[in-house]
């Protein structure tokens, strides 16, 4: 068997994982078994290298906030600000640190240099405005929505003024206390005033869908799309804070499904201005259904990769990332009869591994699910073997 996994295992590179797939697609998904891991974002940025300068992509975006990434791609698309600040000012869920978010930030920054638009590099967040302890308040995306709205068609048309809106969000704490995501009394999610501001958020969207023959022509195709992310995120953040101030048994399998939803919208998005290569944890770009438990309660639902390959099929690629050691998170060498411990045989740090020869190489036995001693390492199913289109090993993961 270790004989037959080898010849299944390729060096990771771009025309290895393109020999993958039946044609170029426009959405592939590179993901990852643990965060914060710069070993794997340094592997996800050569691969991305790779793919812009061999297969014409120009869009990368990652598991981060889809309004603050706006920051990034303003600075790596005109320059805009600084490095620093975009480092600060454009990641979420701390990713702002990372070295290699630093590296790949600063690459895209020098390769735009002096390139036509229609050339640049972007960058793009697609995750909602969402962290572990809080939502964002909805005002950054309401307003702004409501400000290219009120420039560009009749005062009349609008549904409200800037300043109602205004009155109806109040402070922003009210929206993001931390103390809602535990207590849904706390959350202002089902108050008048947010119940108002979903009716209007969705009067916003639908004028910018009826107006779209006007403002198309008044307006760069820069600021249509931003426009309309303005829209999907208002509407987004005021569903989930509704759904936050739900008390019932489902509540929290409606706000991780409503996450993932989000972020199915914003790929689907990228997947129309044209191919892009997406980053995040495997659990959000899997086609089966994520589970994960809260509290002793399971909760399964729809990943954003279940969701996007609904609508694109084979447009949409997948790419697991499976890894065998993380030493110093207590990940030790994993068992022969798991799927990691199988890739482990192979003598090199990181190959690209065809998922379909491989269920040739197995013969029908289906490996075990490897248990991971740390909670922040989630392990490959073998269950999901069907359900990628390829998986990316990484031998030994090192500290640092």
């Amino acid at each position: 068997m270790v004989t037959g996994i080898k010849d299944i295992a390729h060096a990771f590179e771009a025309a290895a994982v393109m020999r993958l797939l039946p044609a170029r697609p426009r959405l592939l998904g590179l993901g990852e078994p643990t965060h914060g891991e710069d070993t794997l974002l340094d592997l996800r940025n050569d691969l991305f290298r790779r793919l812009v300068e061999q297969e014409g992509y120009r869009t990368i975006a990652i598991e981060s906030d889809c309004m603050m990434g706006l920051v990034v791609d303003d600075y790596v698309t005109s320059g805009t600000g600084s490095l620093d600040e975009a480092m600060q000012q454009g990641f979420s869920h701390g990713w702002g640190t990372s070295a290699a978010n630093r590296e790949l930030v600063g690459w895209m920054r020098a390769y735009n240099d002096g390139r036509p638009a229609s050339e640049r590099l972007r960058f793009a967040g697609f995750d909602g405005p969402l962290e572990i302890t809080a939502a964002a308040s909805p005002r950054q995306a309401l307003t702004a929505l409501h400000g290219y709205l009120s420039a560009r068609v009749e005062t009349d048309l609008l549904p409200c003024a800037a300043e109602t809106l205004d009155r109806l969000l109040g402070t922003d704490d009210r929206w993001t206390d931390p103390a809602a995501m535990t207590d849904p009394a706390r959350s202002v999610g089902q108050s008048a005033e947010a119940a108002r501001l979903r009716l209007l958020a969705d009067d916003l969207v639908a004028l910018l869908d009826a107006q779209t023959p006007h403002l198309v022509t008044a307006s760069s195709p820069e600021e249509w799309d931003r426009a309309r992310l303005y829209g999907r995120t208002a509407i987004g953040l005021l569903r989930y804070h509704h759904w936050m101030a739900d008390a019932s048994p489902a509540r929290m399998t409606r706000l991780v499904g409503l996450r993932d939803q989000m972020m199915a919208h914003n790929l689907l998005a990228l997947a129309a201005r044209g191919p892009a290569f997406v980053h995040a944890h495997n659990s959000h770009l899997q086609r089966e259904k994520s589970a994960t438990r809260m509290g002793g309660t399971l909760l399964e639902w729809w990943s954003a990769g279940a969701l996007v390959s609904a609508r694109l099929g084979r447009e949409y690629a997948f790419l697991a990332t499976a890894v065998g050691t993380i030493r110093h998170r207590g990940v030790d060498t994993p068992p022969p009869d798991t799927v990691e411990g199988l890739l482990y045989t192979l003598p090199d740090g990181h190959r690209v591994i065809d998922t379909r020869r491989l269920a040739t190489v197995l013969g029908g036995t289906r490996p075990a699910h490897r248990v991971s001693p740390w909670f922040g390492y989630s392990a490959f199913d073998p269950a999901h073997l069907d359900d990628c289109d390829g998986i990316v090993f990484v031998k030994d993961l090192p500290q640092g």
